[in-house]
């Protein structure tokens, strides 16, 4: 069919959106070991490029001191490095912000995996490089196969040299293009001996230690295969771009057919030989037809067992949905690009028969595709274990498939009484088949098409009430109604097959989508941990555990009352699981003992500890669709858990942050005002007691120094200390009604000495109701304000306090006459330590918290404090606080 040729929309939207996308591309040159030719291969493509006109610059390259390297660089621009010193050593790096104000078509950076100096933005070059595909700009590099992450402990193993510098390898997998730079060893190793590579010494003690020959051949297999397992993955690209219809077999992968027959493990294990001996990845396929009315049926059974021994044998397992079993294998196939089926097949005995129509029509419709027939030993096929409740026919579909007979029957005698054709009377039959096969199966289809040509030839066919048939043509009417009847009952219940397989997938589509919306909507573990221990316990019918790590323990946090918890297997094998990060427990060959099927939780960051399922129905456990929206939940949890946890880490590590500038601030804030009156003091009184001479009025203003000093220095430890309790909360309000004018007058007298030289105004209505506040409080608050005014307005200038009722709030304003506030500044003077630059006559310095520890108090006081301009000049201070009913006398 020509639909089969159609390409896939969405690689087609993918690959359009990757085309119109403004992110560079990465271009790797990739080899297996240094002096291969991976910088010359690099500089010599980028001349080419620029050749054709395009921008080149190079970003960073290390010729490593080679002429016939260092001459490719000529004639194309260079950034320069950043210098950056490191324990006493100057080093030149990368120079990422140069490079990306300078944005070139194309930028050359070399060694990928480089780790930066201390001090650069990132702490790896491939970091920098994604930074620049996020620019917009194209990028070519090197890379050797050492330092791959996944590889690592690979290459250590076999060279014994533990590469430090290492990246991920989705950078790889990044990559639009991987060019492999290859030579063999043998001409690696004199390229080494001639110093083209190392320096004379150094090369001696490279090739009789990392550079020896059986460690280069290792190193090139390992790059070839990653060369060509990179070259596979765009093979499968352009075969979606393309549409093809039929495989491309430019490498060779595998499929196995699984079926129920018990035979299948015997398939498998021959296609995992034949897998390792081609060197080919394989999966293994079952197609569900939905003839199963349960899930945990002997059939079902079998294949959920059977592909989960693929996975172990390091099969990729799938399970399809459709009626032709054969056409939805070489479907997906092709899709797959599958060059190798590999089909049992076993003696031809009862319902095994099947699978011979299998074969043929693979044989017949597989094209290019090579199809292996297996044998399999007629003795390895035991008895299918079902239980008894299995075993039990239901014999209600058959009884209702009679009772629709007979009533289409009375229909249809009620039809007859009009004269009608037969043709319709047929009709009614087919009805009734129809309703059967929607509502009870396929068997019991069949049993209403067989009942209903009887009934027909029986009540409506010459002779009546006999079924003798007098005229010969009734028979091909019998005939046709009867493959009519069969015909559709098979075809409405493929559709109700079909039906229930998509009901299936749509569920387990909105279970996991459910639970994934959710567990990003939520915020806090206690809550994740609940909320997601409900959910799977919905979703799976099951009980659920929940062990995560705290402090190094492993502790359970959600499950705690549910039977399973009891059993203390359970809490060892959670326990195991979580430290080997495997699955375990029941329905496993890892611990099978347990009561509970455990899967690890993983995070991208660390292990988060062990997930216990254990379901009411046993076939979920078997399954391999459950069992992978199972694992599918899982890691959704554990990355919500490990979303929270770095959420809590990032809080924590904000607030440290944000105490140390606190700290830092203080202590360069107040440092100046602890010394200078602490000196003042000290200074006055060394003064009085090593002069025995001084006169009467000399010690009187030593000892007032000493006084006003105390006092100062009093007001600021009392302002830390306010400010202290203000922002850990734990200062607690004590209201009570008071006056305001008595308020008023307290603060007066309490900065009557800084307001000596300026003339005090107050104007306060006769009807002000009572306030209900915390007096000492608000009066503290009266004191900051005119203790502030006093400090910032010239000597002589008055100071004025005025009240005022606007509807339910009390307005009281602190203004004086001093040169006003600058621009921009009304905001900044309530925050802590902000000290104004240009209003300052006083010369006695303050921290800066006086004007913060008033917004505090007016907040808990639910009041307000703001500041402005005051016409025609100084500075106007306005509170606002609301007004509660005075009590009834």
């Amino acid at each position: 069919m020509t639909t089969e040729t159609r390409p896939d929309p969405d690689h087609l939207l993918s690959a359009v959106q990757a085309e119109q996308s403004k992110r560079g591309r990465l271009k790797i040159f990739f080899g297996y070991a240094a002096g291969v030719g991976k910088t010359y291969a690099m500089l010599s493509a980028a001349r080419r490029e620029s050749e054709h006109g395009v921008d080149v610059v190079i970003g960073y390259v290390e010729p490593h001191g080679r002429p016939e390297t260092e001459a490719l660089t000529r004639g194309l621009q260079t950034i320069p490095t950043r210098s950056l010193g490191y324990r006493g050593v100057t080093l030149q790096e990368f120079d990422l912000d140069a490079a990306v104000a300078r944005k070139p078509e194309l930028l050359l950076v070399d060694e990928l995996a480089h780790t930066n100096a201390e001090g650069s933005r990132h702490a790896k070059r491939w970091q920098d490089v994604l930074e620049l595909l996020d620019a917009g700009i194209d990028v070519y590099s090197t890379l050797n196969v050492q330092h791959l992450e996944s590889l690592n402990d690979v290459i250590a193993s076999i060279t014994g040299v533990i590469v430090r510098e290492t990246l991920p390898d989705a950078v790889l997998e990044q990559a639009a293009e991987l060019e492999l730079v290859d030579i063999t060893p043998e001409e690696l190793r004199e390229r080494l001996q001639a110093g083209k590579i190392y320096l004379a010494p150094q090369a001696e003690r490279a090739i009789n230690s990392f550079f020896q020959k059986t460690n280069l051949v290792a190193l090139r297999e390992l790059s070839l295969r990653q060369t060509a397992t990179r070259i596979s993955r765009d093979v499968d690209q352009a075969r979606q771009q393309r549409g093809a219809s039929q495989p491309w077999l430019t490498s060779e992968r595998l499929l196995v057919c699984v079926g129920p027959s018990p035979t299948s493990a015997k398939v498998l294990r021959a296609a995992k030989r034949l897998a390792v001996s081609l060197d080919a990845p394989w999966l293994a396929v079952s197609v569900d037809q939905g003839y199963s009315e349960s899930r945990g049926g002997s059939a079902q059974a079998q294949i959920s067992a059977h592909l989960h021994l693929a996975e172990q044998l390091g099969a990729e397992t799938h399970v399809l949905v459709g009626n032709d079993v054969a056409q939805t294998i070489l479907q997906f196939s092709r899709e797959r690009n599958v060059s190798k089926i590999i089909v049992g097949k076993t003696a031809q005995r009862g319902w095994q028969r099947w699978k011979a129509s299998l074969i043929d029509q693979l044989l017949s419709k597989s094209g290019e595709i090579d199809v292996y027939v297996i044998r399999g030993d007629e003795q390895d096929v035991p008895a299918p274990k079902t239980s008894a409740a299995l075993k039990k026919t239901d014999y209600r579909p058959y009884w209702w498939a009679a009772l629709v007979v007979a009533t289409c029957t009375l229909v249809a005698t009620a039809i007859d009484w009009f004269d009608t054709a037969d043709a319709n009377l047929v009709m009614v039959y087919l009805l009734g088949v129809v309703f059967v096969a929607t509502r009870f199966g396929q068997g019991p289809a069949i049993l209403a098409s067989c009942l209903g040509v009887l009934a027909f030839d029986y009540f409506f066919v010459e002779p009546q009430w006999t079924f003798r048939v007098s005229d010969t043509q009734y028979v091909l009417t019998f005939l046709v109604m009867l493959l009519v009847g069969l015909l559709v009952s098979r075809l409405t219940d493929q559709v109700r097959r079909q039906l229930r397989a998509a009901q299936e997938r749509e569920r387990r589509t909105h279970a996991l989508y459910r639970l994934t919306r959710q567990l990003a909507e939520a915020n806090g573990s206690e809550f994740l941990i609940n909320m997601a221990g409900r959910q799977l316990q919905d979703i799976f019918q099951a009980q659920v555990l929940i062990y995560l790590e705290e402090e190094g323990r492993l502790g359970l946090r959600y499950g705690i009352k549910n039977a399973i918890a009891a059993d203390t297997i359970n809490e060892v094998v959670a326990s195991w699981v979580a430290e080997h990060q495997q699955s375990a427990g029941w329905g496993t060959d890892t611990l099978p003992n347990a009561t509970a099927l455990f899967l690890p939780l993983i995070g991208t960051v660390k292990p988060l500890g062990a997930l216990g399922v254990r379901p009411l129905e046993e076939w979920r456990v078997h399954d391999p669709e459950e069992r992978r929206l199972l694992e599918s939940c899982a890691t959704q949890f554990a990355l919500a858990i490990e979303r929270d946890q770095l959420a809590l880490a990032a809080h924590d590590a904000e607030l440290r942050v944000e105490t140390e500038e606190l700290r830092n601030s203080l202590l360069s804030s107040v440092s100046h005002d602890l010394r200078t009156p602490l000196a003042a003091i000290s200074g006055a009184g060394t003064s009085l007691l090593a002069q025995d001479s001084l006169d009467a009025t000399t010690k009187q203003e030593l000892l007032a120094t000493i006084v006003d000093e105390s006092q100062r220095l009093s007001r600021l430890v009392e302002n830390l200390l306010d400010m202290t309790r203000l922002e850990s909360g734990k200062l607690q309000l004590h209201p009570q009604w008071h006056v305001l004018e008595e308020l008023v007058g307290g603060a007066l007298a309490r900065v009557r000495k800084l307001l000596a030289d300026h003339p005090v105004e107050v104007a306060l209505p006769e009807d002000l109701p009572l306030i209900s506040v915390d007096g000492l409080l608000l009066e503290q608050v009266l004191v900051n304000l005119l203790e502030n005014a006093a400090r910032y307005t010239p000597p002589g200038t008055p100071i004025s306090i005025t009240a005022a009722r606007q509807a339910k709030n009390l307005i009281l304003q602190v203004r004086d006459h001093g040169p006003g506030l600058a621009q921009g500044e009304a905001e900044r003077l309530f925050e802590k330590f902000y000290q104004s630059p240009d209003r300052r006559p006083d010369s006695r310095r303050g921290v800066g918290l006086g004007l913060a520890i008033c917004r505090a108090i007016l907040a808990a006081h639910h009041g307000t404090i703001t500041a402005r301009n005051a016409e025609p000049q100084g500075a106007l201070f306005e509170i606002q606080l609301p007004l509660l009913d005075p009590p009834a006398n």
